[in-house]
């Protein structure tokens, strides 16, 4: 999938507000990118772009999406409807508001079989019976028959990765699938969706604001603060390099058990309303570092090498002259 100077706005009484402003990235197959940032900074809004899934005031006002090499964006909405589940899937945030509390798992499960597999019910049910084995849930002929208030939230959470599986798409997103989940479970879904990823060899885009998760999951990360992308790189550029004082901040807010003597170091001051006017850098009312230049212009993105890129001015202008670096991150 690729997505080229995504712009997302919101229609409001006061007129338009973008929710996610020019965000380029692309994620290959059999890999995880992560997106990063605090909560409202556009990850979800971004994700429920590329699913089609905005509110009604929501829309695409800006740039293209594709997925292979096909403008899903610009699909009328029976298009988008048939790609959902078949090509691209979402395992959402909260799997007890995202399953129908009325309806059966077995119920839930059957129905993409048969809308995209064209199978009739009997064999739905062979298969999601599969299907619930395959994420590790017990009893499967049981579950089938439950509602999900029934279960757990562990075992919610693998139905909606079962749900999100059975089309077999190429790419899975991920919308902070393990919030709410205890270390044990989420520790467990996060394997889960590893082995998963492997096994099936498709595309990963996972979403969440733990940089422990990111450790421990991601191929590449991207941070986003503000509706736009920051930073982007490896997860080894991003942990052991990190450039943007956002991306540097994010990691020594990760509390370190290993040493008695960590201090956390919280970013200062709140992420910015979608309504605020900030000339130049978003971030720069919280940033340390910000210079004049940084209050005015809106930074470009820089490319410091190995497919890292980051949007700041002080980066931009300590490469050209070697000026001062910016800090490092403790973690």
């Amino acid at each position: 999938m690729e997505v080229n100077n995504l712009i997302t706005e919101f229609r409001t009484a006061d007129g338009n507000v973008q929710a996610v402003r020019d965000v380029s990235f692309f994620v290959k197959k059999g890999e995880t990118l992560c997106i990063v940032g605090e909560s409202g900074c556009g990850k979800s809004i971004t994700s429920l772009s590329i699913m089609g899934l905005l509110p009604n005031n929501g829309i695409i006002s800006g740039g293209e999406i594709k997925y292979e090499n096909q403008a899903i964006h610009a699909l009328n909405a029976e298009e988008k409807r048939k790609l959902r589940g078949s090509k691209i899937s979402m395992i959402f945030q909260e799997p007890m508001t995202a399953l129908n509390p009325v309806l059966t798992i077995g119920y839930q499960l059957r129905e993409p079989f048969m809308l995209h597999h064209k199978v009739n019910k009997k064999q739905a049910n062979i298969q999601g019976i599969e299907l619930l084995k395959q994420v590790g849930i017990p009893y499967p002929e049981k579950r089938m028959k439950q509602y999900p208030h029934e279960l757990s939230g562990g075992m919610r959470q693998r139905v909606m990765i079962a749900l999100a599986l059975a089309g077999n798409p190429g790419l899975l997103i991920a919308d902070e699938p393990t919030t709410a989940l205890d270390v044990t479970i989420q520790a467990q879904i996060l394997d889960l969706i590893n082995s998963l990823k492997e096994k099936l060899d498709m595309g990963v885009m996972f979403i969440t604001h733990d940089m422990g998760v990111v450790a421990e999951v991601a191929d590449r990360v991207m941070v986003m603060y503000g509706g736009k992308k920051i930073e982007e790189g490896s997860v080894e550029e991003i942990f052991n390099q990190p450039r943007h004082p956002y991306t540097i901040g994010l990691l020594n807010s990760v509390p370190n058990v290993d040493d008695p003597e960590f201090e956390l170091e919280p970013i200062p001051g709140s992420l910015p309303s979608l309504t605020e006017q900030i000339s130049g850098c978003r971030f720069h009312p919280r940033c340390q570092f910000a210079t004049e230049q940084c209050r005015i212009t809106a930074p470009t993105e820089f490319e410091i090498g190995n497919d890292h890129n980051v949007s700041c001015w002080l980066v931009e202008e300590e490469a050209s002259n070697n000026g001062r670096a910016i800090g490092v991150a403790k973690a």
